[in-house]
């Protein structure tokens, strides 16, 4: 692996040499080379088997305020030398961008750390196949499972290289191994399908086939019946699947580009109370084995664990240079490139922080309400945080979960959802934005 790396950065130090002597004032460059292998598995028997190899180079080039990226699979001498030719034609053209530039040399990261990001053991296709099967037999052995729409197994290793004309040179690898299974229940009109998946680094923190395809059939058998629920004013319950995507609204709305075009409903929040006091959020970038970790960010800025929502206060934008640059901030370290589109900001692994009470105790005093399985649609308003979603789940009576809803929406506002949000203490880092199963009063159920 050490090798590919050095390989990597001299070639894209080449290449952005050769975009200054073409006359570009600066430039920087993004290499992703990887390899993976998925399979998909289906009623006994091998479905699909793939493996892909290959890369990926973008080239950034700057002229003064404006800049030009063009991004090719080629490596010949020949493909690159015309790659820069492309770059500085197209930024001699553009129009200018005042908040466009690479970090200066003093603000590069001094330390680049060292995260567990890379599994060393390579998979076989007979790994996946085996797990894949095992899966989806054990979806298929839940009573009421009548069907399957299969199981998968993926494997893959990735290398991330950057250099750029202000010094930045530097290269990781990463791998990523996952197994997943749809069950289906029941007969005709009344079928219903759900699902599982496990993902992580390390192909032995993975959760078993065997867990994963049972919860797929368990899952899919317990909404058989459903129907829709009455329409009210009522407390919400998010499981942890789902629960993970109010860390996602929130993300969005605190990203620096949303504010600095003053597109976020969060825009006039910054330290001021978002949440309840008992919410806390952390995101860290570090996290060994963490799904979104990243020694620094794709600007070489230093990157460092946060804390987003301190106890309901709202502490940090989301910045890279340029909308950092936008608001008269400091970049925090969450620049996101790919290959062909210039860096913005992302956040890392993100975390609701556990409450105190277990989910059945959330639910305990609750006289009637919605416990929310699966969402559907794309109805949040991010100017100005109007919700509404279609959702599946189950009906709560007496505290208790009883039986299966579907066809429901459910409406709100975010900025009313954050404060009248309340975690339990089942939290489990799984997909890298994670949250417990949730509670949020006072929302909006239609159905029948």
């Amino acid at each position: 692996m050490t090798d590919g790396a050095a390989d990597s950065l001299t070639l894209l130090s080449d290449l952005v040499a050769a975009a200054r002597k073409a006359g570009a004032d600066a430039a920087d460059a993004v290499l992703v080379d990887g390899t993976s292998v998925s399979v998909a598995w289906r009623l006994g028997a091998l479905e699909t088997l793939e493996r892909s190899e290959g890369g990926d180079i973008g080239l950034r080039v700057l002229i003064g305020k404006r800049q030009a990226m063009v991004s090719s699979a080629d490596r010949e001498p020949a493909a690159l030398a015309e790659l820069v030719e492309r770059a500085v034609a197209m930024a001699r053209t553009v129009p200018e961008d005042p908040f466009a530039g690479l970090a200066e040399p003093s603000e590069l990261a001094a330390h680049i750390p060292e995260i567990d990001l890379c599994d060393p053991t390579e998979l076989t296709a007979e790994d996946l196949i085996e797990s894949a099967r095992r899966a989806e037999d054990a979806a298929r052995a839940v009573s009421g499972v009548t069907n399957s729409e299969g199981a998968e197994a993926g494997w893959g290793k990735s290398m991330v290289a950057v250099v750029g004309t202000n010094g930045m040179a530097r290269s990781y690898w990463m791998s990523h191994s996952s197994v997943s299974a749809v069950a289906l229940a029941g007969e005709g009109a009344a079928k219903e399908r759900d699902y599982d998946y496990t993902s992580a680094v390390y192909w032995s923190d993975l959760e078993s086939p065997e867990e994963i395809g049972q919860r797929a059939g368990d899952r899919a058998v317990a909404r058989l019946g459903a129907r829709r629920g009455r329409t009210a004013r009522l407390p919400v319950v998010f499981d942890p699947r789902m629960s993970k995507g109010m860390i996602g609204h929130l993300v969005g709305a605190i990203n620096g580009s949303s504010i600095a075009r003053g597109t976020s409903f969060l825009r006039e929040s910054l330290n001021t109370a978002v949440f309840a006091p008992h919410v806390t959020i952390i995101e860290d970038p570090h996290r060994p084995r963490g799904l979104r970790s990243k020694p620094v960010d794709a600007e070489g800025i230093a990157n460092a664990r946060r804390t987003l929502i301190d106890q309901g206060v709202l502490t940090t934008w989301l910045l890279d240079l340029r909308s950092a640059r936008q608001l008269g901030l400091k970049s925090t370290g969450h620049a996101s490139r790919g290959t062909s589109s210039p860096p913005s900001p992302s956040a890392s692994n993100v975390w609701m922080e556990p409450g105190s009470v277990s989910p059945r105790d959330l639910m305990a005093d609750i006289t009637e309400g919605l416990y929310v399985t699966d969402l559907f649609g794309q109805g949040v308003n991010g100017v100005t945080g109007d919700y509404s979603r279609g959702c599946a789940g189950f009906w709560i009576q007496n505290g208790e979960i009883t039986h299966a809803v579907n066809e429901m929406t459910i409406a709100g506002n975010l900025k009313t959802m954050f404060q009248s949000l309340t975690p339990a203490n089942d939290l489990t880092l799984r997909y890298g934005i994670d949250a417990p199963t949730i509670r949020i009063d006072g929302m909006m159920v239609a159905g029948g």
